[in-house]
């Protein structure tokens, strides 16, 4: 890490602590890091005891999403095996980039993958989080071919 390098503070839906393997509203723990190019640090643990069914099913009346996203703020991106359309919508707004994946993934593969993206070209919207300057297309070009 450099010393101009912003740290992106990201989240990982998990119920064993060990591994990406829960849906974002039936996840009992969200771990927390700060990871640059080069380094990974767990801050926190966001534990929730409330939680909706795996298969997503929630009662209207009872808001157990708004709690989790307010404990989310900060974070850049939020890693889940799955989120619904208006639980979606909710982490957006509050400026968190969800990402799902498919299958559940070891933790330490996640940060991983996420190093490798911060070294290489990231997405604009992490580009603006990082404080990075934009590129053009040019840019962009000429690096994915050198690779």
């Amino acid at each position: 890490m450099t010393d101009s390098e912003t740290p992106l503070k990201i989240a990982i839906a998990t119920n064993d602590m060990e591994h990406l393997d829960a849906h974002f509203g039936s996840a009992k723990k969200f771990v927390v890091y700060e990871v640059t190019t080069t380094t990974t640090r767990m801050i926190e643990v966001l534990e929730f005891g409330d939680v909706t069914a795996q298969s997503g099913e929630h009662n209207s009346q009872d808001d157990r999403i708004t709690p989790k996203v307010e404990a989310l703020t900060g974070c850049a991106l939020l890693f889940v095996l799955a989120i619904g359309g208006p639980s979606a919508a909710k982490v957006v707004r509050a400026g968190i980039h969800p990402i799902k994946r498919k299958d559940p993934e070891p933790i330490s593969a996640v940060l991983e993958q996420t190093q490798t993206m911060l070294s290489g070209s990231p997405p604009p919207f992490l580009r603006k989080v990082l404080g990075r300057p934009k590129s053009d297309f040019a840019d962009d070009y000429a690096e994915d071919m050198s690779e």
